[in-house]
């Protein structure tokens, strides 16, 4: 992953983000709809099968835009269709400690060639979670901290909120920071837009109520 030296606004976020690389992102000043560009076979994974954790190689080739939110808990949440072409092609909120100890909240196209929302998390080597397909081409996507805890929600209509995960990782007390993501990394690229982007300091009452 890139150095991120340049920093960004986006409405909607009491935060500032950076690019990795600058050239794959754009922001809308007129809406605020964020736009990623994956490149060519980019990832974010650490493969569980390759042994040792801690000489198995990560990928980190992936473009990320990234930010340090405020202290406490919150809820992030954003609207992302992807164009979808190849396996694995996927829109993604991100958090991230170190390279080797992230989450990822992806909406992502199956081997199967269907949309399905998955979730990875890295705490040395890459686990892999498949959730449920979604028949569509967007899909609303949201990271909640409670305490020293994150929680992972999709939902179809942006109302109601199905659970896919709860979870912590080291590091993640202190040093977490947020943000998107755009991968492809069997493919040629594609093009993620996130948009609705939303931030709130409200901690989630409950995982699994749907709210």
């Amino acid at each position: 992953m890139d150095v991120m030296t340049t920093t960004w606004n986006v409405p909607g976020l009491p935060f500032v983000l950076s690019p990795s690389p600058e050239e794959a992102w754009t922001i809308a000043e007129a809406d605020g709809v964020v736009t990623g560009s994956a490149a060519p076979r980019s990832d974010i994974f650490i493969d569980p099968a390759a042994g040792d954790p801690l000489h198995a190689e990560p990928t980190l080739t992936a473009a990320t835009l990234l930010g340090l939110p405020p202290d406490g808990d919150f809820q992030f949440s954003a609207r992302v269709t992807v164009d979808f072409a190849a396996t694995y092609d996927a829109g993604v909120l991100l958090l991230w400690v170190d390279e080797r100890h992230w989450g990822k909240l992806c909406f992502e196209f199956s081997p199967d060639g269907e949309p399905m929302i998955v979730s990875v998390v890295g705490r040395g080597v890459a686990d892999d979670a498949n959730a449920f397909v979604v028949d569509a081409r967007t899909v609303w996507l949201r990271v909640s901290r409670i305490d020293h805890a994150f929680a992972y929600h999709a939902s179809v209509d942006g109302r109601t909120w199905r659970m896919v995960r709860y979870f912590t990782v080291d590091g993640a007390a202190t040093a977490t920071t947020i943000g998107f993501e755009a991968q492809s990394p069997t493919g040629e690229g594609c093009r993620v837009t996130f948009d609705d982007i939303h931030f709130t300091r409200d901690r989630l009452a409950d995982l699994r109520d749907g709210s």
